[in-house]
């Protein structure tokens, strides 16, 4: 196909073979190591910082006004002044903090992007680390993010922030359920966990719609479930302003702060990522069978830009869910997921079983 010509295997082998004649294997899995950490930092804070602005904007179409647009055209250093003033800022640190868990907490909650990102494919040949148990990986690692914003809480030794804390976790333990069930949905679908492998079996076609009407249902509750266990509207009881001021990062300030805001970004981009990887093809290009000279036309457009299309699309779904619904109350939010998602989640298991078995999908 058209858009292999794109595949970015070719590339890292080069890099790969040129430093492995030059260097010992130690030294060049080092050299590896440190570009690849260099370039998901870069990543996740040009993205991070850009997901902010785009948030400030949709937010502003929503709310029929223009957003920023002071600071440089269209307001797209903004975000940019804003992280820098956040570096400049002092680290102000209570008095009556449990001075060790307080400072580990943002640091949790960082490095766990971090790790989920290594997994994803963004194009051909363009992914760190391809386990043959990638869902796993990312059901188990994204897991832990909820024991940095509980520790975050509890060490900040403030009852708006405990209360945060404790809500936070009890959201994001139960939506983890929502999310993992739906992941297993189309694990059965695909019949493997390696992610790669997931995206590839999606070439003549996204598993949305080759798995008929639960890869749909999946879907639609794995972007509700991970909209929740983002903590992000109308989900956002963890960091209710109207209520505990920020929830559990109240008592941060600086860098530190930064740090928990540009997780939630991340993390947004993650749940859109798998939500893309999974459902809609990854990288792989929209084909419709039997339309030849349509599918060579899309082929054409690189897998990067395939893959960064359909996130922002359920980017911006996301984001209009933050902007449209007002915010749940945690009776609420807890009544959604044991009382509805969770059994759709095992029904829609069973049936997503039963057509694998009868091999009614395409």
């Amino acid at each position: 196909m058209a858009f292999e010509k794109y595949d970015f295997t070719p590339l890292s082998q080069s890099i790969h073979q040129a430093l492995m004649g030059s260097c010992s294997p130690l030294v060049t899995t080092i050299i590896e190591w440190t570009i690849i950490g260099v370039l998901y930092l870069l990543f996740v804070a040009v993205f991070g910082l850009f997901l902010v602005y785009a948030e400030r904007k949709v937010c502003a179409a929503f709310q029929q006004r223009l957003g920023p647009m002071r600071v440089g055209p269209w307001g797209l250093l903004q975000t940019i002044a804003d992280f820098i003033k956040l570096l400049m800022k002092e680290l102000i640190q209570p008095k009556s903090v449990d001075s060790f868990l307080y400072n580990l907490a943002p640091f949790i909650v960082i490095i766990v992007p971090f790790l989920t990102i290594s997994v994803i494919p963004f194009a051909p040949g363009l992914q760190a680390l391809d386990f043959d148990i990638g869902i796993f990986f990312v059901t188990a690692i994204s897991s832990v993010g909820v024991i940095g914003v509980l520790l975050a809480g509890w060490a900040s030794n403030n009852k708006y922030s405990l209360i945060g804390g404790m809500r936070s976790g009890a959201q994001i333990v139960s939506y983890e359920l929502s999310v993992g069930m739906s992941l297993i949905t189309m694990v059965i679908l695909a019949g493997t966990m390696q992610i790669s492998e997931i995206v590839n079996l999606q070439r003549d076609g996204w598993f949305l719609f080759k798995g008929h009407i639960p890869a749909v249902i999946a879907f639609f509750v794995f972007v509700v479930a991970g909209t929740a266990e983002t903590n992000r509207g109308p989900f956002d009881l963890a960091e209710a302003e109207s209520e505990l001021t920020a929830g559990f990062h109240t008592e941060y300030s600086g860098i530190k702060f930064a740090f928990f805001f540009l997780a939630e970004y991340i993390n947004l981009f993650i749940v859109s990522a798998m939500a893309v990887t999974v459902f809609l093809g990854g990288w792989m290009p929209f084909h419709i069978g039997g339309w030849d000279g349509f599918n060579a036309i899309m082929d054409y457009l690189p897998g990067l830009v395939w893959f960064f299309l359909k996130v922002f699309g359920v980017i911006f779904l996301i984001m209009w869910f933050k902007w449209t619904f007002p915010r749940l109350r945690i009776d609420q939010i807890l009544t959604l997921e044991w009382k509805y998602l969770l059994p759709i989640n095992l029904f829609n298991i069973i049936l997503m079983a039963f057509i694998v078995l009868m091999g009614w999908h395409w």
